[in-house]
């Protein structure tokens, strides 16, 4: 069944099932599409959450930012890649940035790549960008966020760090795969004069469980992993989608989008189908020369890379 032939009702079931953490194949056989199709869906509706997010998510007043990094892998770890020769183009681990408004809880930005400087740049550039004041912003202690909230900021932004202390614990089996224990936590001015009492990334660090939670590929230690890059960026900006859009947060009782004024309603997958109607290009002539199969670039690219190339 074509994408142009499915019903409104179906993609809104796909669209969903992705949303809570189905896997694509499992989506295939509850939804009686082809694997081809969701896969085709996903992507469609991953470019439309992009460019709603770059259109709606601006000029946001907010007082206290919180920024934190999670970890992923597309294809194989970033250990094993290293012994594979034919691992494709962004295959190893990925890391999702995100910044959190810790009062209204709206995902201001997120940026996918590495854990290097260039990423953070990216990332800290994107969020200065999208805010319409000063604020107080906490991450947790990674050096490159240092000169990167300095280029982004300069002295306009009263920041501090969040410095975890771990300890190593005993090394069981039974702690294989346990983080190290958090011993305490040091709190660094870095910037301006944040308040002490705001110095916290509790929040982000919250909405990171959730999107473990959330998304099936964010779950260690099975093989429900992306396989794809491309996809692996579109899942996570169809999730912030629903996230700030669609999802009514159980402490605020609106969406994040709502809190923040950027909409006064509650949105569904119709706003999001629309977009990618919008976007959709028209079906191409088929001829006897046509050139078909083309292959896409897998290479690790930032959201706002991916955005700029629609």
């Amino acid at each position: 069944m074509g994408m142009n032939k499915l019903p409104l009702s179906k993609r809104v079931q796909i669209l969903a099932m992705l949303c809570e953490g189905s896997s694509m194949r499992s989506i295939s056989r509850v939804a009686d599409v082809s694997i081809n199709t969701v896969s085709k869906l996903l992507v469609e509706a991953g470019e439309a959450a992009i460019a709603i997010h770059s259109e709606y998510v601006q000029n946001v007043r907010a007082s206290r930012i919180q920024c934190d990094e999670i970890w992923s892998f597309c294809y194989a770890t970033q250990k094993t890649t290293k012994g594979l020769d034919n691992a494709p183009l962004g295959a190893g681990d990925v890391w999702t940035w995100t910044a959190l408004d810790a009062d209204t809880k709206l995902i201001v930005t997120y940026l996918v790549g590495s854990r290097d400087a260039d990423c953070a740049m990216q990332f800290m550039d994107d969020l200065a960008w999208r805010l319409a004041n000063r604020v107080q912003l906490t991450t947790d202690g990674h050096r490159p966020y240092l000169e990167a909230v300095e280029g982004a900021f300069g002295f306009d932004i009263d920041y501090a760090m969040l410095v975890k202390l771990y300890g190593e614990g005993p090394l069981s089996p039974e702690r294989r795969y346990s983080p190290m224990e958090c011993l305490g936590t040091r709190k660094r001015r870095v910037t301006g004069n944040p308040d002490a009492r705001d110095i916290s990334t509790s929040h982000v660090e919250r909405q990171n469980l959730t999107m473990r939670m959330s998304m099936r590929r964010f779950t260690r230690l099975t093989n429900a992993f992306s396989k794809k890059w491309e996809n692996h960026v579109h899942a996570i900006s169809l999730y912030f989608f629903h996230y700030n859009f669609c999802r009514i947060h159980k402490s605020l009782r609106i969406s994040p989008a709502m809190a923040a004024g950027i909409t006064d309603t509650l949105w569904s997958f119709d706003e999001l189908i629309a977009k990618m109607d919008t976007m959709a290009a028209p079906p191409a002539k088929r001829g006897p020369y046509k050139k078909r199969g083309v292959k896409l670039d897998n290479s690790k690219r930032s959201v706002a890379e991916v955005q700029n190339s629609n």
